[in-house]
Protein backbone atom coordinates (compact mmCIF):
# COMPACT_ATOMS: atom_id res chain seq x y z
CA UNK A 1 0.00 0.00 0.00
CA UNK A 2 1.33 3.58 -0.44
CA UNK A 3 0.32 6.70 0.74
CA UNK A 4 -1.03 8.05 -2.39
CA UNK A 5 -3.92 5.60 -1.43
CA UNK A 6 -4.08 7.37 2.02
CA UNK A 7 -3.63 10.58 0.91
CA UNK A 8 -6.48 10.86 -1.27
CA UNK A 9 -8.71 8.98 1.18
CA UNK A 10 -8.18 11.65 3.53
CA UNK A 11 -8.68 14.67 0.91
CA UNK A 12 -11.58 13.29 -0.10
CA UNK A 13 -13.54 13.01 3.14
CA UNK A 14 -11.82 16.43 4.17
CA UNK A 15 -13.40 17.61 1.25
CA UNK A 16 -16.94 16.09 1.93
CA UNK A 17 -16.76 17.55 5.52
CA UNK A 18 -15.19 20.97 4.59
CA UNK A 19 -19.01 21.16 1.72
CA UNK A 20 -20.86 20.38 4.65
CA UNK A 21 -19.78 22.50 7.35
CA UNK A 22 -18.46 20.05 9.48
CA UNK A 23 -14.74 20.53 9.27
CA UNK A 24 -14.39 21.37 12.91
CA UNK A 25 -11.03 20.40 14.92
CA UNK A 26 -13.28 17.41 15.96
CA UNK A 27 -14.03 16.24 12.79
CA UNK A 28 -10.81 16.77 11.49
CA UNK A 29 -9.33 14.80 15.23
CA UNK A 30 -11.70 12.30 14.01
CA UNK A 31 -10.32 11.85 10.39
CA UNK A 32 -6.80 11.90 11.16
CA UNK A 33 -7.39 9.01 13.74
CA UNK A 34 -9.58 6.90 11.31
CA UNK A 35 -6.67 7.58 8.54
CA UNK A 36 -3.87 6.32 11.53
CA UNK A 37 -6.32 3.31 12.10
CA UNK A 38 -6.97 2.37 8.67
CA UNK A 39 -3.47 2.82 7.85
CA UNK A 40 -2.34 0.00 9.92
CA UNK A 41 -5.52 -2.32 8.40
CA UNK A 42 -4.13 -2.04 4.95
CA UNK A 43 -0.78 -3.03 6.02
CA UNK A 44 -2.02 -6.31 7.50
CA UNK A 45 -4.11 -6.70 4.51
CA UNK A 46 -2.93 -4.78 1.33
CA UNK A 47 -5.48 -6.58 -1.26
CA UNK A 48 -8.07 -3.96 1.16
CA UNK A 49 -6.60 -0.87 -0.35
CA UNK A 50 -9.82 -0.45 -2.70
CA UNK A 51 -11.72 -0.27 0.62
CA UNK A 52 -9.73 2.41 2.36
CA UNK A 53 -11.97 5.35 1.59
CA UNK A 54 -14.94 4.49 1.85
CA UNK A 55 -14.28 2.55 5.18
CA UNK A 56 -12.77 6.39 6.63
CA UNK A 57 -15.49 7.64 5.79
CA UNK A 58 -17.14 5.23 7.22
CA UNK A 59 -14.99 5.63 10.76
CA UNK A 60 -15.64 9.32 10.31
CA UNK A 61 -19.16 8.92 10.22
CA UNK A 62 -19.31 7.20 13.11
CA UNK A 63 -17.26 9.19 14.98
CA UNK A 64 -19.14 12.35 14.47
CA UNK A 65 -22.24 10.58 15.70
CA UNK A 66 -21.35 10.16 18.72
CA UNK A 67 -19.45 13.58 18.72
CA UNK A 68 -22.33 15.80 16.44
CA UNK A 69 -24.88 13.96 15.66
CA UNK A 70 -26.08 12.56 11.71
CA UNK A 71 -23.25 13.06 9.40
CA UNK A 72 -23.67 14.01 5.85
CA UNK A 73 -27.48 14.74 6.03
CA UNK A 74 -29.29 14.46 2.87
CA UNK A 75 -30.45 17.77 2.13
CA UNK A 76 -32.85 16.73 -1.01
CA UNK A 77 -35.50 14.98 0.36
CA UNK A 78 -37.98 17.48 2.05
CA UNK A 79 -40.76 14.50 3.33
CA UNK A 80 -39.84 12.63 6.26
CA UNK A 81 -37.93 13.24 9.39
CA UNK A 82 -34.13 14.18 8.84
CA UNK A 83 -32.28 11.64 7.86
CA UNK A 84 -28.33 10.93 6.85
CA UNK A 85 -26.29 9.73 3.81
CA UNK A 86 -24.35 6.67 3.77
CA UNK A 87 -21.28 5.25 1.68
CA UNK A 88 -22.13 2.76 -0.59
CA UNK A 89 -21.28 -0.06 -1.14
CA UNK A 90 -21.20 -0.99 2.75
CA UNK A 91 -17.59 -2.21 3.00
CA UNK A 92 -16.39 0.57 0.72
CA UNK A 93 -14.61 -0.25 -3.21
CA UNK A 94 -13.14 1.16 -5.81
CA UNK A 95 -16.01 4.12 -6.46
CA UNK A 96 -17.88 5.01 -2.58
CA UNK A 97 -20.70 6.77 -3.22
CA UNK A 98 -22.89 8.86 -0.45
CA UNK A 99 -26.46 7.51 -0.91
CA UNK A 100 -29.99 8.88 0.58
CA UNK A 101 -30.05 6.81 3.65
CA UNK A 102 -34.57 7.04 2.58
CA UNK A 103 -34.47 6.89 -1.16
CA UNK A 104 -31.49 4.79 -1.81
CA UNK A 105 -30.73 7.08 -4.77
CA UNK A 106 -26.95 8.18 -5.00
CA UNK A 107 -26.41 11.73 -4.43
CA UNK A 108 -22.47 12.07 -4.82
CA UNK A 109 -19.26 10.01 -5.42
CA UNK A 110 -17.04 10.09 -2.20
CA UNK A 111 -15.54 13.67 -1.96
CA UNK A 112 -17.76 15.16 -4.45
CA UNK A 113 -20.77 16.72 -2.00
CA UNK A 114 -19.31 20.19 -2.50
CA UNK A 115 -19.93 19.68 -6.29
CA UNK A 116 -23.51 19.83 -5.68
CA UNK A 117 -25.03 22.60 -7.02
CA UNK A 118 -29.07 21.88 -6.41
CA UNK A 119 -30.67 19.67 -4.08
CA UNK A 120 -32.38 16.42 -3.96
CA UNK A 121 -31.24 12.69 -4.01
CA UNK A 122 -30.51 13.29 -7.59
CA UNK A 123 -29.06 16.86 -7.23
CA UNK A 124 -26.83 17.92 -5.12
CA UNK A 125 -26.41 20.19 -1.55
CA UNK A 126 -23.14 21.92 -0.55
Amino acid sequence: MTDAELFDARARVLADLHARGHATPGAVSALEDAVSSRTWWAEQWPEGVVYVAGLVAQDVQDALLEQAGRWPLCLGCEDGPEHALYIHPDLGGPDPTWVCEESGTPVAALGGLGALSSPGPAGPTA
